[in-house]
């Protein structure tokens, strides 16, 4: 793979992370005081959301951080090795925190939709939550790939 297609991928990357930085910094503090106020009597389920939201940036930054690994162990020629494994392995568990934590957050949406008789809010949760299993499935599948490859290599380099 040539240096531009990973470098390309680092800013992709790199971009994700700041905007959930902003939005983080911005966008949730302005969401938590904007629904408390219009909606009093779900001013817990704000709570939680909101914290379900931060809570699910750690995951995120530990998925963006194990990708720019494996992006620079592509470019050291060693994608074909047991920490690539490992870095795709992490990035699975990841992506399966996040989904848990969104399904967390689908109770709390109740009194929100029912306050604002908004049933598509609690499916809008619900889809949420498929992104993060498109993730795992795709890593659990690459990671599998990988192995296999790691061990019909290990059989070639024994074969004389």
């Amino acid at each position: 793979m040539k240096r531009g297609s990973t470098l390309f991928l680092r800013a992709v990357i790199l971009l994700l992370a700041v905007g959930v930085l902003a939005l983080c910094i911005f966008a949730l503090p302005s969401i938590y005081s904007g629904g408390v106020e219009e909606y009093p009597m779900a001013a817990r389920s704000f709570l939680v959301i909101i914290t379900v939201l931060y809570a699910t940036t750690i995951p995120f930054f530990i998925a963006a951080w194990q990708a720019f690994k494996l992006l620079n162990y592509i470019d050291h020629k060693k994608a074909f090795s047991d920490l690539s494994v490992k870095a795709l392995k992490n990035i699975k568990y990841c992506a399966i925190v996040i989904m848990v934590l969104y399904l967390v957050n689908v109770p709390y949406l109740l009194p929100i939709a029912q306050a604002d008789d908004a049933p598509g809010l609690v499916l809008f949760g619900l889809i949420s939550a498929c992104a993060p299993i498109v993730v795992a499935v795709f890593a659990a599948i690459l990671e599998r790939l990988l192995k296999d490859a790691i061990t019909i290599k290990a059989e070639n380099d024994l074969t004389i």
